[in-house]
């Protein structure tokens, strides 16, 4: 079939190269507008986008597609479907009706799951015991559509939304494959969603990410874990500079310790940094301090010790 492929991050990539590997033609690439980047703030094209531009993919980088412009400009490809994998934009009416198949979604949740901006990262923070990737028909909705394919993994207590994100793009090429082959064959499927069981995936801020000291260690774990690697954790600490950030990239469950004071420092050795919470404690393992990489607790407490003493108070009370 030749194919309409729109995406932008990494996650989105990985199932167009499931596309260029295949039998199918990619005739082009929709994609987010470059943004500015790193320190100098220079315009970066998206992973999507410089993957295409290396097989002379013609990419198109519309604000939005609810103009009749980018519409019949769409509609002149001639495209038999549209995949769409995280591309970031709306699909209006007119969009979804134009390829000859409709279009379908390759959605990072077992749908009914989690729809929305972030399932992968509130399937970890929830405490799901597994995942996978729905490949869905879409329709007006928010990852409403029935579901044409999905391919279930298992969620471990040591998964990261890193690890999460590195398992379900694996699963998607192939699935996203299988239901392109039953689509062309007239073999497909598709099974309507369970409006009923439905939860939505919010898009994840940066001051979301803030731990909350008077919450259980084990909610406060999996969060850790759902935004690592991003947006990372924090909490609070104090200097001579006053107030700083002490970003969370992993930590341990610590069960029996208990402190009528959240967010104190119980413990400072080469196990890391024991922190009460409002039931139980975390032993904070991998930190990183402003200006510096990420490190192990205990070569942080080499030359920042003091910081860290126990009785100190992290986060505000």
């Amino acid at each position: 079939m030749n194919i309409i492929f729109a995406g932008t991050p990494d996650f989105a990539a990985v199932h167009l190269q499931a596309l260029l590997d295949s039998d199918h033609t990619v005739i082009a690439v929709y994609t987010q507008p470059d943004r500015p980047a790193g320190r100098g703030k220079k315009l970066l094209a998206s992973p999507v986008k410089q993957l295409a531009l290396s097989h002379d993919i013609p990419v198109y980088q519309p604000q939005s597609l609810r103009d009749q412009a980018a519409q019949e400009e769409l509609a002149a490809l001639g495209a038999d479907i549209m995949v769409v994998v995280a591309y970031g934009l709306i699909l209006p009416q007119a969009v979804l009706d134009t390829p000859r198949l409709g279009c379908i979604n390759v959605h990072a949740s077992l749908l009914p799951r989690w729809r929305g901006a972030a399932p992968i990262q509130r399937a970890v923070e929830a405490g799901d015991s597994h995942s996978g990737v729905a490949i869905m028909q879409m329709e007006a909705g928010l990852d409403t559509g029935p579901v044409l394919v999905e391919r279930r993994c298992d969620i471990t207590e040591q998964d990261t939304g890193g690890s999460l994100h590195d398992k379900l793009a694996e699963l998607g090429g192939p699935a996203l494959i299988e239901a392109l082959a039953q689509l062309a064959s007239g073999a497909a499927k598709p099974v309507t969603q369970d409006d009923a069981t439905a939860n939505y995936a919010n898009k994840i801020s940066k001051e979301e990410a803030r731990i909350d000291w008077q919450r259980p260690a084990q909610e406060l774990q999996r969060q850790i874990r759902a935004f690592n690697p991003f947006p990372v954790c924090w909490t609070t600490y104090s200097e001579t500079k006053g107030e700083q950030r002490l970003r969370i990239y992993s930590a341990s469950l610590e069960r029996g310790c208990h402190s009528d004071t959240p967010g104190i420092i119980l413990a400072s050795d080469d196990e890391g940094i024991l922190v009460a919470c409002g039931r139980e404690a975390l032993r904070l393992q991998v930190l990183q301090l402003p200006g510096k990489k990420a490190l192990p607790a205990a070569e942080i407490l080499k030359g920042y010790r003091a910081l860290f003493t126990p009785g100190t108070q992290l986060g505000s009370l």
